[in-house]
């Protein structure tokens, strides 16, 4: 089981409480984990990665095991912590500004 976090946002619009537990059939990538949230939660498509292009939206990022992986290719398998349920694939809204 895949736990994925996602920010106060992401949470509200697709009415996600707290923590999302994820079952991905298959390798685990980046890509597998967001189609899985994305068909779980379809108010979510198109928030978190573009509708055709598929590419991470800016100021969208994300962390594996406290890295951020968010220039990572969609197709890399995440490590067997997160696999497990024992690390959480993070899904984080970044801030910027001066």
């Amino acid at each position: 089981m895949i736990r994925v976090v996602l920010p106060a946002h992401l949470r509200t619009l697709g009415s996600v409480k707290g923590e999302v537990d994820l079952e991905v059939e298959g390798r685990v990538t980046i890509a597998a984990v967001l189609d899985a949230l994305e068909a779980r939660y379809p108010p979510l498509e198109g928030a978190i990665r573009d509708h055709v292009t598929l590419k991470r939206r800016p100021f969208i990022r994300f962390f594996v095991c406290q890295e951020d992986w968010s220039h990572e290719p969609p197709d890399t398998q995440l490590p067997v912590a997160v696999e497990s349920g024992s690390e959480p694939f993070l899904i984080v809204g970044a801030i910027a500004g001066g």
